[in-house]
C-alpha cells in the first residue's frame, strides 16, 4: 500500500515571514501562514500517529505540496527550506517532476481496496492531554499541531524571538472553542521554551486546572510544578520579569487580582488583573474561548485583550482556531449547542447524529447515571455535571458528603468543595480526572477546562423551554453571585447561564446524555434530537473498536 497526503496551494507569490522558515508571507493574504511543507508534513505525522492501518510505520505515506499556480522564482523562500518524503514541494514550473513523483508511488492498477482499508482503519484514541504533559515537558512533544495550531504555536515562537531580539513587547491572542488545541498549544510552547531555557510561566484562573496540571504534567518535579500559576500571582511583579507568560483559559481573567486573602496594603495597589499580566512579561499569551465566560467579573475576550495591547502600542497577534482537533468530538456537536443556546447567532436546529457523536434526551436522572455507568471504565471515562441550582452544604461533621443535588427521589452530592479529599472522593481540582470522580455532580467551575469521554448534564430550572424557546431564570440559580442586580444584570445574567450550559454540554469527547428537570424543557430538547440509530447499536460498535 501507498498513500500520498497532498496540499494544493493557489498561491503565485508568497516569501518568508520575517525570516522564519515555518511561517509565509503571501500577496493578498492577511497575516502570516504556515509554510505548506510544514503543513503537509504535519498532516503525514498526525495520520501516523492516528490511523491503525499506518501504525508506527511512516514508509507507505508521503507527502507534497503543489503550488500550481507560481513559479520557482516567486516562491523562491519556500523552496529554501531542506525537504523531506513528507515535505516536498512542486511548482507549476516542476509539474513534470510531479508527474514523475506520483508515478513512482502509485502502480497503475485500482487503488480502491487501499482507499477503502484506509478510510475503514480503526483509529487509536488522542494521548490523553494532562497524562502525557509530563512527558511534553521533558522530551520531544507527543502532541501534533495542525494549521492554525501550529500557526499559533510558531507566531509565539516566533514573537519570543523577535522581542528577544528586538528588545520590544508582542502580544498573542489564540481564540478557539473545544477541541481547537488551545491547551495542547500551551504546554507545546511551554515545553519548548523550558527545554531552551528561556523565562516562561504557565498561568490560569481555574484552580481545578491548574493543581491538575501540577498534579500531572510536574510529576516528581517541584521545579516543573513551579511552572504553573494563577493570573493573580503577579500582582507584585516586576516590569518583564519572565520573557513569555502562557495565560491558559483566558476568558476567566477578572478585573482584578484581590480576592478575600489579599492584604489591606495590596488592596489599595490593586490594578487591572489584565494590566499586571501584560506587565508581568515580554510575550504574553493568551488563549481563551469566548464562550466560556461563566463568571460574574471575568472579562478575557479576543477585543478586550487587542483594544488593550494597543493602548499600550504593543503589536498583536490574533490566531483564530476553527478547527476541532480533539480525537473525539464533533464539530457539529458543539455548532448543534451554540444554536440552541443562541450564542453564536443562530437559531436551534434538529440534531440528527453525523456518525462520530452520540447525543440522548432521557426522561430521569436515573436513567442518565445508569446510562454514564454502563460506560464508565468500559468504555472510557464518564461524569455528571449540572448547572448550579441546588444549595452546596459543608461535609458532613462524620466526613460524608450531602446529596445537594436532588430530583424526585434521586440525590447525589456535589463534588467535593476543597482540594482535600472527602472519603473516596477526590478533591475538586482531580473530580474530572480521578475515577472516584464517577458519583459525584460537577459544577461547572470544576468541570470547565476538562474532557472525558461521556458526559451527563442535568439542565436546572434556571434554563427552561417556553413557547418554543430557551429563557433563563436567575432566580432558580443557587450562584451567591447572581444574587444582586447591581453587581450582575439581568442580560449578564442570561449570557452567564447560557455559557454555563455551553461549557457542561461540550465536556464529551464521545457523547452526551441529557436530562432537564422541567417536563417541558424534556419535551422541547426531545424535539431537537432525533437520531435514528439505537444507542446501543453505535455503543456496541465503538466498543468493539
Amino acid at each position: 500500500m501507498s498513500y500520498l497526503v497532498v496540499e494544493l496551494k493557489q498561491w503565485s507569490y508568497a516569501t518568508a515571514y520575517e525570516d522564519s522558515d515555518t511561517l509565509v508571507a503571501v500577496e493578498q493574504v492577511p497575516g502570516p501562514r504556515l509554510h505548506p511543507g510544514v503543513q503537509v508534513e504535519e498532516y503525514c505525522r498526525y495520520l501516523t500517529d492516528f490511523l491503525g492501518i499506518l501504525g508506527r510505520d511512516a514508509k507507505p505515506l508521503r507527502g507534497a505540496a503543489y503550488l500550481h499556480n507560481a513559479v520557482d522564482r516567486d516562491v523562491a523562500d519556500l523552496l529554501d527550506r531542506p525537504a523531506t518524503e513528507q515535505s516536498r514541494i512542486f511548482t507549476k514550473q516542476r509539474r513534470g517532476q510531479w508527474l514523475d513523483h506520483l508515478r513512482s508511488r502509485f502502480a497503475p492498477d485500482s487503488g480502491a481496496g487501499a482507499g477503502d482499508r484506509f478510510l475503514t482503519s480503526t483509529v487509536r484514541p488522542s494521548r490523553h492531554l494532562l497524562a502525557y504533559a509530563a512527558a511534553e515537558l521533558k522530551e520531544r512533544s507527543h502532541f501534533i499541531l495542525l494549521d492554525e495550531q501550529r500557526v499559533a504555536y510558531e507566531l509565539v515562537m516566533h514573537a519570543v524571538e523577535r522581542a528577544r531580539t528586538g528588545n520590544h513587547k508582542r502580544a498573542v491572542v489564540v481564540a478557539g472553542g473545544p477541541g481547537s488545541g488551545k491547551s495542547v498549544i500551551a504546554l507545546s510552547v511551554l515545553g519548548e521554551l523550558a527545554r531552551r531555557n528561556r523565562t516562561v510561566l504557565h498561568a490560569t484562573g481555574s484552580r481545578s486546572f491548574t493543581q491538575t496540571l501540577r498534579r500531572y504534567a510536574g510529576r516528581g518535579s517541584t521545579r516543573l510544578q513551579s511552572l504553573f500559576k494563577y493570573f493573580n500571582s503577579f500582582m507584585s511583579a516586576e516590569p518583564n520579569d519572565v520573557e513569555v507568560l502562557i495565560c491558559d483559559e483566558a476568558h476567566r481573567i477578572r478585573e482584578t487580582s484581590v480576592n478575600r486573602f489579599t492584604t489591606k496594603d495590596r488592596r489599595t495597589a490593586a490594578r487591572p488583573q489584565i494590566e499586571e499580566l501584560f506587565a508581568a512579561a515580554r510575550v504574553p499569551v493568551f488563549l481563551l474561548d469566548e464562550h466560556q465566560v461563566v463568571k460574574p467579573g471575568e472579562l478575557g475576550n479576543v477585543e478586550v485583550i487587542s483594544a488593550y495591547a494597543e493602548k499600550l502600542g504593543l503589536e498583536v497577534e490574533v490566531v483564530s482556531l476553527h478547527d476541532q482537533f480533539r480525537c473525539g468530538g464533533s464539530e457539529a456537536y458543539e455548532q448543534w449547542v451554540l444554536d440552541l443556546l443562541g450564542l453564536d447567532g443562530g437559531e436551534p436546529t434538529v440534531w440528527t447524529g453525523d456518525g462520530r457523536f452520540d447525543v440522548h434526551v432521557v426522561d430521569s436522572p436515573e436513567e442518565l447515571e445508569a446510562y454514564l455507568a454502563e460506560r464508565q471504565g468500559v468504555s472510557g471515562t464518564a461524569r455528571m455535571s449540572a448547572g448550579y441550582c441546588w444549595p452546596w452544604s459543608d461535609p458532613r461533621p462524620d466526613g460524608t458528603l450531602v446529596p445537594d443535588v436532588t430530583v424526585g427521589g434521586w440525590a447525589r452530592p456535589w463534588n467535593v468543595k476543597s482540594e482535600r479529599s472527602v472519603g473516596d472522593a477526590p478533591g475538586s481540582a482531580f473530580w474530572a480526572t480521578d475515577p472516584n470522580g464517577f458519583g459525584q455532580v460537577g459544577c461547572v467551575y470544576t468541570a470547565q477546562g476538562f474532557e472525558y469521554d461521556w458526559s451527563g448534564v442535568i439542565i436546572g430550572p434556571d434554563l427552561v423551554a417556553r413557547d418554543g424557546k430557551l429563557v433563563t431564570r436567575r432566580a432558580e440559580s443557587k450562584d451567591p453571585a447572581f444574587r444582586s442586580r447591581k453587581a450582575v444584570s439581568d442580560l449578564e445574567a442570561d449570557r452567564l447561564i447560557r455559557n454555563t450550559y455551553k461549557v457542561l454540554l461540550t465536556r464529551g469527547l464521545r457523547g452526551t446524555v441529557i436530562y432537564a428537570t422541567d417536563p417541558e424543557t424534556r419535551e422541547h430538547l426531545r424535539g431537537l434530537v432525533r437520531v435514528e440509530r439505537a444507542p446501543e447499536t453505535r455503543y456496541e460498535v465503538d466498543r468493539d473498536r
